[in-house]
């Protein structure tokens, strides 16, 4: 596991800096101060007060959960907490939430390359969807069923004759009016609604391929003394995405879904993984020859990566094989993060077509596109389920473990701290709150922040410390950029700053503000 080191700083200024001095990075202890702000439990309700409505602590979780090395890291430094009232669901902390959040923003920025669209799907379904899709026969064990308290007063009254047509009283008698029978559940994964989204229009030949991604929350279930802080929960969520494509963009579209792994995993220096093939379990969809094809083609990918990688027999999906990345994390434990899915059985269960082309027609002109055209001949796409980071959830603590308190600038939670030498020099205070301001990004004077400027996590320490204490605090909190803000600094208008590179602080030329503001762009860009 990566260790924190001490920091060296070199400095040509002449004037006192605290920063000059040599001053270790506190190491992380091994188990969480009982004096520590968040907590994972939850004081003894209190009150005797019989009308007192506050509704009294669900039951505590059993001890040693959630006392993971990332679960501790993680409490420590404040992203976020797990309480018994919803086990299984991190709560994130601001901090927690920055890291989280910009995931998503660095992936989406992949997804603009790499050509996926964005949609978002409704979080309940109703079960006769889990019926067609086949989750209900294979994964029913495993999702959360979601009951409405007035549903059930409806359908009572329905039957006292109290409530003409119960239901649907007031909806008409077209189809569908009976949309709100049957029971729902909480969807554990996105491909059904997908597959419906797919449906909404018409596809024809030269629309193929179409990526659909979302980052929807998903719930399965999971036995409450199996969950182990961020990589066992009950609510998590998927960088997911489904590619529906013809049988001839299979070889491609795989190769472009692991080379996009590649690239990604590259920026975050996780080089050391292994592919896995998953092939047909015991209980599964579709016919044998579907699946020989399926295995084939996957096969052929991952012939065409370079890389080593070995078959898992029996562990597929039960609507298709599938390649998992097993990826060794900081302390040398395997992890399965990234998966791709090559699926036949959906698309057939959903009834999903295209217009396939005129066998003339190898052009692909406007005969052929848009949901139309073609010689009428309808063929059914193949689905390709696809995750980078698999379980945000998991990925994070896999982070949390390798960086620790040292995250990189472009992600981390706690980029800038500006310190001014003093807090009652009100010249000194002004010029801090101002160099906060610029390096923040925030648009001063303005009712509304302009879109598409680039912002940035800047504290300002507005307590009454000693100055060296503050700056061995931001240096301990794992703050990446550290700018001291004295008279010298207000005269000349121009700042130095601090920024901890290879393990150490490393003191930056002397220059304006905004200077400083355009290096901060180009370290975000260049992923530092």
């Amino acid at each position: 596991m990566k260790r924190l080191k001490p920091s060296t700083i070199a400095s040509s200024r002449q004037h006192f800096h605290p920063l000059l001095l040599n001053r270790p990075i506190t190491r992380l202890p091994p188990s969480i101060p009982s004096n520590r702000q968040f907590t994972t439990s939850i004081p003894p309700h209190q009150s005797t007060n019989p009308t007192d409505n506050t509704p009294p602590p669900p039951p505590q979780p059993p001890k040693n959960v959630n006392k993971t090395l990332h679960h501790t890291i993680a409490t420590q430094t404040g992203l976020y907490s797990t309480l018994p009232y919803s086990p299984g669901s991190p709560f994130f902390l601001p901090h927690g939430t920055r890291i989280f959040n910009r995931l998503i923003e660095f992936l989406r920025a992949q997804y603009a390359l790499y050509g996926f669209q964005e949609v978002i799907t409704p979080t309940i379904f109703n079960d006769a969807l889990w019926e067609k899709s086949g989750h209900l026969e294979n994964f029913r064990d495993d999702m959360f069923r979601v009951i409405s308290g007035k549903r059930k007063v409806a359908k009572r009254l329905e039957g006292e004759g109290e409530v003409g047509k119960g239901l649907n009283a007031g909806v008409g008698e077209e189809e569908g009016d009976g949309e709100e029978e049957g029971g729902y559940s909480l969807k554990p994964m996105n491909c059904p609604g997908h597959c419906l989204l797919y449906k909404v229009r018409g596809h024809g030949y030269s629309d193929l391929p179409l990526r659909f991604a979302e980052f929807a929350p998903l719930h399965r279930d999971e036995i409450r003394s199996a969950l182990t802080g961020l990589t066992r929960v009950r609510r998590f969520h998927q960088d997911d995405a489904h590619i529906f494509c013809r049988r001839d963009q299979i070889a491609t579209e795989i190769s472009s879904t692991l080379s996009m792994l590649e690239t990604v995993y590259s920026v975050f220096g996780l080089t050391n993984y292994k592919f896995l093939l998953s092939t047909r379990p015991e209980k599964y969809m579709g016919s044998l020859n579907d699946w020989e094809k399926a295995e084939e083609a996957l096969k052929e990918s991952l012939e065409s990566t370079g890389r080593k990688w070995s078959v898992n027999e029996g562990d597929g999906a039960f609507y298709g094989p599938k390649i998992d990345v097993i990826l060794v994390d900081a302390q040398g434990r395997e992890l399965q993060t990234a998966t791709v899915q090559l699926d036949f059985q959906l698309p057939q269960k959903f009834e999903l077509s295209y217009d396939a082309a005129a066998p003339n027609n190898t052009d692909n002109t406007e005969e052929s596109s848009g949901g139309g055209g073609g010689n009428g001949i309808k063929e059914t796409p193949v689905i390709i389920h696809r995750a980078i980071f698999g379980s945000l959830e998991r990925f994070m603590a896999l982070l949390i473990e390798k960086y620790e308190k040292r995250w990189p600038f472009w992600m981390s939670p706690r980029q800038v701290k500006i310190i001014p030498v003093s807090t009652k020099n009100q010249e000194i205070q002004a010029f801090a709150k101002k160099t906060r301001d610029v390096l923040a990004g925030v648009v001063t004077g303005e009712k509304r922040q302009v879109m598409g400027k680039r912002t940035f996590y800047v504290d300002l320490e507005e307590r009454n410390l000693r100055l060296n204490k503050s700056i061995r605090e931001a240096k301990n909190d794992g703050y990446n950029v550290i700018v001291v803000i004295g008279e010298e600094e207000v005269r000349s208008g121009e700042v130095g700053w601090d920024v901890w590179e290879e393990g150490k602080y490393v003191k930056k030329g002397v220059e304006g503000v905004e200077g400083v503001y355009q290096k901060l762009v180009q370290m975000e860009a260049e992923y530092q």
